[in-house]
């Protein structure tokens, strides 16, 4: 199982990019608001000090205390003969010059009595706003407005993607991630197990390298490479590793990158993402996620998604139309091989498959050692033991096994990490938290305890069961207590009598419960449930029942996925099924029976 030295997390640095664009873009419009504010303030009419009521300004002409008046439209400005007292706002001032406004209704006298008092009359025309300040007033809202969609512009464009932005006008650019020559610092000594693929992808290194010894052959390097595996085996890695060994272009970019609600938007960064491809060659171009956009096509209640397999069909005219001396090389990856469409599969596009299985327990031990070289650990640690005791595991797996450790042994002041607390990570990762707050009776704790005890003692007693490792009445949140069995070796091949005895052991504790207490609890409802499933494989899939030994009815266990049938079709009729019910639970029958005599 493949694993990295160290990963680099650009993540950060993206959205660090995000928040300056943001930042800027509200700074820009912020600026605007200020400016249009003190343009409205310096043109909007205010109330001068020198206002007084209209009807005030008639009092004191008819008094004949004005000198002069100019008269602006509606706005009469004047002069009094002598100075005069008024509140305004509760406080008295004097004023020799005065401000008022003719009433919307208007005076038709006042012309005349302005005449009569000899008021030297000036006359101005109606102030009138300026062409500028109008094109601004209408112009300010679409303004705004594009101040806003370049806000959302560089929004978009700081999520990346080869070629730099992506906003709108740039939306059917590749988001793939490109890595130049010599940026990709993993090779072959940063990959832990998976012998079998680095051997077989050896010779993609070897064509970059020297093209020239395969073509004198009269061979051709694979157009496309299928990474296959479960996930966390380091598929991604395996394929960074491969550039860095031959040290060329790297693209990456998942499936669901291509995707987007306008249709043609994939098919178009198809294309973009191989032209860009071709002009960095000798490049390699990987897909993660493949079964995203390469699920078969025409399949499935609904049909197909015009989006999706329209991406499909420019990937593989793509593919199909390299030529060999354009040195690019398309690598995917995929946990889900079975769903893909066929013509993935042919001659001239993915034609090389490279299985990435889980780590076997001697990888499992060169993935520790990988992720514990910075880490601080006690003389008690012994990866050769944690290896053994995590089966199934992959290599993210056994990666986050050790970060927990660290996360408990920080969280206890401890200066070194102990195999204690790699125990209660790995009972962390497979059982959940412990339920420290659950109170329990005494009787339910007896129970528990004698269920497991039960597991334990079939276990320890069947000559074909799995080593005995740990007992555990810690309610967690997935149990309420275990018993682990740890294998000395990987099987690849079970035998029937293992497999009775591991069934033995699953009814265990069920066993234990009717023999002390005399009942049955819903303790041991997973224990049966996953009998139930052991049984039903052991009758339909691998033929060791006394009816249907040496066939393999299978079908009925087929998992159901989109593109497939709808219900799985069975392969055998109702009176079939019913006597495999009957061979279920005789098997079933006959492992609680081994395991109460025990």
């Amino acid at each position: 199982m493949p694993m990295a030295r160290g990963k680099r997390d650009r993540k950060s640095e993206s959205v660090s990019r995000l928040g300056g664009s943001n930042l800027r873009g509200l700074r820009t419009i912020l600026w605007l608001l200020i400016i249009m504010g003190l343009l409205l303030w310096v043109w909007a009419p205010a109330r001068d000090g020198r206002q007084i009521e209209y009807s005030a300004f008639r009092q004191q002409l008819q008094e004949g205390n004005v000198e002069r008046v100019t008269v602006q439209g509606e706005r009469i400005e004047g002069r009094l003969e002598e100075a005069i007292s008024i509140e305004v706002n509760g406080r008295t001032i004097t004023l020799d010059r005065f401000i008022t406004y003719v009433p919307s209704f208007g005076d038709d006298q006042l012309m005349s009595l302005l005449e009569q008092e000899g008021v030297a009359i000036q006359t101005l025309p109606e102030r009138e706003w300026s062409w500028l300040w109008l094109l601004f007033i209408v112009a300010f809202p679409f303004l705004l407005l594009i101040g806003l969609g370049y806000l959302q512009y560089k929004r978009m464009g700081g999520q990346g993607g080869m070629g730099g932005g992506m906003g709108p006008f740039s939306m059917t650019k590749s988001r793939a991630k490109k890595y130049e020559k010599g940026q990709q610092r993993t090779t072959f000594d940063d990959v832990a197990g998976a012998e079998g693929a680095k051997e077989e992808l050896q010779e993609i290194v070897a064509f970059f390298k020297d093209p020239g010894r395969i073509q004198r052959l009269g061979g051709d390097v694979p157009t496309g490479v299928l990474l296959v595996g479960p996930s966390g085996t380091g598929k991604t890695l395996l394929a960074r590793a491969v550039a860095g060994e031959a040290d060329v272009s790297f693209f990456r970019i998942t499936g669901s990158d291509f995707m987007e609600m306008f249709v043609g938007v994939g098919a178009s960064r198809v294309r973009n993402m191989f032209s860009e491809a071709k002009k960095s060659a000798p490049s390699i171009i990987f897909i993660d996620e493949l079964d995203s956009i390469g699920r078969r096509r025409g399949a499935g209640l609904g049909g197909g998604h015009d989006e999706r397999e329209q991406t499909l069909n420019q990937l593989l005219s793509e593919m199909d139309g390299f030529e060999p001396h354009e040195n690019v090389i398309v690598m995917a990856a995929t946990n889900r091989p079975d769903i893909l469409d066929p013509a993935l599969m042919r001659p001239g596009r993915f034609d090389r498959r490279v299985l990435v299985p889980m780590p076997t327990l001697r990888d499992r031990v060169a993935i520790l050692r990988i992720h514990a070289r910075k880490k601080p650990l006690a003389d008690d640690v012994d990866l050769e033991t944690i290896a053994r005791g995590t089966p199934g595991f992959s290599g993210a797996d056994l990666e986050n096994l050790l970060k927990e450790a660290a996360l408990l042994a920080a969280r206890h002041k401890k200066d070194e990490i102990f195999r204690e607390d790699i125990e209660n990570a790995r009972d962390k990762i497979l059982m959940g938290l412990e339920r420290r707050g659950m109170a329990m009776t005494e009787q339910e704790r007896r129970m528990i305890a004698f269920h497991e005890s039960g597991h334990a003692i079939t276990a320890a007693l069947l000559p074909n069961a799995d080593p005995i490792h740990k007992v555990s009445t810690i309610p967690r949140d997935r149990s309420l207590g275990v018993t682990q069995q740890l294998p000395e070796k990987d099987k690849y091949i079970y035998r029937r009598e293992y497999m009775l005895d591991r069934l033995a052991v699953m009814m265990g504790g069920r066993a234990a419960e009717e023999l002390v207490f005399s009942t049955s609890t819903s303790g041991a409802g997973n224990d049966l449930q996953e009998a139930t499933k052991l049984a039903r494989i052991m009758v339909l899939q691998w033929g060791m029942s006394e009816k249907f030994c040496n066939m393999a009815l299978g079908g009925e266990e087929e998992e159901v996925f989109l593109g497939q049938e709808l219900a799985g079709r069975r392969g055998y009729s109702e009176d079939t099924a019913r006597e495999v019910d009957e061979e279920v639970r005789s098997i079933l029958r006959e492992a609680y029976g081994k395991s109460r005599a025990i």
